[in-house]
């Protein structure tokens, strides 16, 4: 039995995980041909940025708005679980997780669409003359990235002692001072969790982009999938290869950084219940 549960493991995580090192493995391949490799090179790797402004064009726009997408719904997020919690009704605190779920179980075709007409449908009202662009663009990320930020920081306000709340409030402490002094650092992995999600889901996104996109702002996704539509260029798995290190440097740093904050508020938690008010 123990070798057959390895057995599956392993298996599943092949299947995972096979067609990541293969974008990896022929990033590689000097031979530009996907039926063997030949010799190890580093040519795709400068095609991609010798002279290739777009690419580049693209890459900002994506981390502009992956940064400012994130930053926004993990705000939002944050401040909606915290009323969530703080719901006394319990029907009432349902009906709201389940209304703040249903962004994430729609599906992303349906997202987009939806958005796109909604934003054609104010452009036309107010007159606009371009109703698609950036802006557009860093509404639909932030309101398909709330319901994961929700989702991460609600648990962590269950999780919390209320004993440190109240007894903060017992020592002086306004419900201003109690938040950031002891339920900011006790929800902070959760925080960071959710940023780390929002940040990546934004980066990646194509279904929702390609709808409510213009061709003055295109992401990444939207530039590879117009580099890869008729012919796929092998620079395009050395960019491919790039953003596959970048996440898992991010998600390396986010665990480390999330099990650090998770010693660091329980210290701070008890700091600002001896010291009260200064």
């Amino acid at each position: 039995m123990k070798f057959l549960s390895k057995f599956y493991i392993g298996l599943i995580f092949l299947i995972l995980y096979a067609p990541i090192l293969v974008v990896i493995l022929f990033s590689f391949n000097e031979s530009g041909n996907l039926s063997h490799f030949s010799t190890f090179t580093l040519n795709w790797y400068i095609e991609l940025f010798d002279d290739n402004d777009e690419a580049l064009t693209a890459l900002k726009n994506s981390l502009i708005l992956a940064v400012s997408s994130s930053l926004i719904a993990t705000t939002i997020g944050t401040l909606a679980a915290l009323g969530i919690s703080r719901a006394k009704n319990r029907y009432y605190r349902q009906t709201l997780e389940s209304v703040a779920n249903i962004p994430m179980m729609n599906p992303d075709i349906v997202t987009g669409v939806s958005m796109m007409l909604l934003f054609v449908g104010v452009g036309a009202a107010i007159g606009a003359k371009s109703s698609l662009g950036f802006w557009t663009m860093l509404i639909a990320h932030t309101t398909f990235n709330l319901p994961y930020v929700i989702l991460q920081v609600l648990p962590k306000f269950r999780q919390m002692d209320r004993n440190l709340t109240e007894a903060a409030l017992d020592l002086g402490c306004t419900p201003m001072q109690t938040f950031f002094r002891v339920e900011l650092p006790s929800i902070m992995p959760g925080i960071l969790s959710g940023l780390m999600m929002s940040f990546t889901l934004s980066l990646d996104d194509f279904v929702i982009s390609h709808f409510v996109s213009s061709p003055d702002f295109k992401t990444l996704p939207l530039y590879i999938y117009t580099q890869t539509a008729h012919e796929v260029k092998f620079s395009m798995y050395a960019l491919c290869s790039i953003m596959i290190l970048a996440i898992l440097l991010l998600l390396i740093a986010v665990n480390v950084a999330g099990s650090m904050g998770e010693r660091r508020a329980r210290k701070k938690a008890h700091k600002a219940l001896k010291g009260g008010v200064r």
